[in-house]
This record gives structure tokens, C-alpha cells and sequence, in this order.
């Protein structure tokens, strides 16, 4: 971190993504120096994916023989087509994610939860309203939180499914 003159390091991941950062930096916990473990991630994210858990929840008491949707590959990369069950299960929780996300059926607040319970360091999760994260915004949340200045925002939000995520 000194050597690039920064409070935290990226954690290589596929998963990273402008909405979605696994890093790590150095802070106190309980008077100890400790190494933090922390995913950042927007609302908006955080919104989606609470989202589908309940869309796919309705889904499974709708359907009896209900089983998650597994995407899968041939040979050439392309995924293979779903079956007819696959496909029923798909549409009702396409249905089901509109009508949540019409009826505000779900809210998200920002918010830091800390897990003292992981493998290395103490776990971090980070939800906080902002349209992309970038370093500037990691580094301004570490010496926030080092500094315990952090101001969370209280605010319930709902969001909306972007045509354009619809269409493709």
C-alpha cells in the first residue's frame, strides 16, 4: 500500500466491477491493529440482488418442483437452452422482479457490516449510494471509517430495472 501510495489494495477478482470491489486495508478492531476484508458495492446492486432473493423466494412457493436456474456451456461457450421448466421458472421471476420493483416491495439503506468471523482479517460489507465505485471513493471510505467519521445515509431506497437491461 505505501509503495503505491495508497490506504488499501484491490483484491484481483472476476467478480470486481465499477459497482462491485473486493479490497483490503489496515485499521483497528478492539484495539488491535487488524486487516480489514471489505467488498464494496452500490445500492443499486444491493437492490437487485435482494430483488431476484425474493423474486426467486415467490418462485419457489409457486412451483412445487421448483430448482434454481443453472446456466450452462457447450462446448463452444454458448449457453446451452433451458428446459421447459427452466424457461417457466425464468419468466415468472422476470414477472415477479417487475412487480417488486413496481410496488417498491423492497428498500435498501446504506450501510457497513462487520464480521469478525471470516477466515484472514475482519470481513467488511459496504453498501453505499453511489453510481460506480472508483479509488477516490475507496480511499475517502478508509480514512472515513479509520477516522470514524463515516456518516451513513438513513434514506430507504428503491430502484428501478434500466430499460436497457431489459432489452438485452
Amino acid at each position: 500500500m505505501k509503495k503505491r501510495n495508497q490506504n488499501f489494495l484491490i483484491v484481483e477478482s472476476e467478480d470486481n466491477s465499477e459497482e462491485y470491489v473486493n479490497f483490503m486495508f489496515v485499521g483497528m478492531y478492539e484495539g488491535k491493529e487488524v486487516v480489514y476484508d471489505a467488498v464494496m458495492y452500490t445500492l443499486r446492486l444491493h437492490h437487485l440482488s435482494e430483488v431476484y432473493e425474493v423474486a426467486e423466494h415467490k418462485a419457489a412457493q409457486h412451483f412445487p418442483e421448483f430448482r434454481r436456474i443453472k446456466y450452462e456451456e457447450d462446448e463452444n461457450g454458448d449457453l446451452e437452452a433451458l428446459d421447459d421448466l427452466e424457461e417457466e421458472i425464468g419468466l415468472f421471476i422476470a414477472e415477479a422482479i417487475m412487480e417488486i420493483e413496481d410496488e417498491e416491495e423492497v428498500k435498501v439503506k446504506e450501510h457497513v457490516e462487520l464480521d469478525p468471523n471470516i477466515d484472514f482479517g475482519i470481513g467488511l460489507d459496504v453498501g453505499l449510494n453511489i453510481e460506480a465505485i472508483d479509488n477516490q471513493t475507496i480511499t475517502k471510505f478508509v480514512r472515513d471509517y479509520n477516522e470514524d467519521t463515516l456518516r451513513l445515509d438513513e434514506t430507504l431506497y428503491s430502484f428501478q430495472t434500466q430499460d436497457e437491461e431489459m432489452t438485452e
